[in-house]
């Protein structure tokens, strides 16, 4: 249960983002370039949450 909890929080965070973030890019390097960037928040989230995990 407790990780399906911040699963579920990713997720409808994705569902809200997601309608914006593709009207707004309109052109394949505009979406790629903004899907690399989404790629590394989500890496650098995931990281430091699994460092934490490993600390404690």
């Amino acid at each position: 249960m407790d990780k399906v909890v911040p699963i579920i929080y990713m997720v409808g965070v994705l569902l809200l983002v997601l309608p914006s973030f593709l009207n707004s890019n309109n052109s394949f390097k505009t979406f790629f370039t903004n899907l690399s960037i989404w790629i590394a928040i989500v890496l650098v989230v995931l990281s430091l949450y699994f460092v934490f995990q490993y600390l404690t």
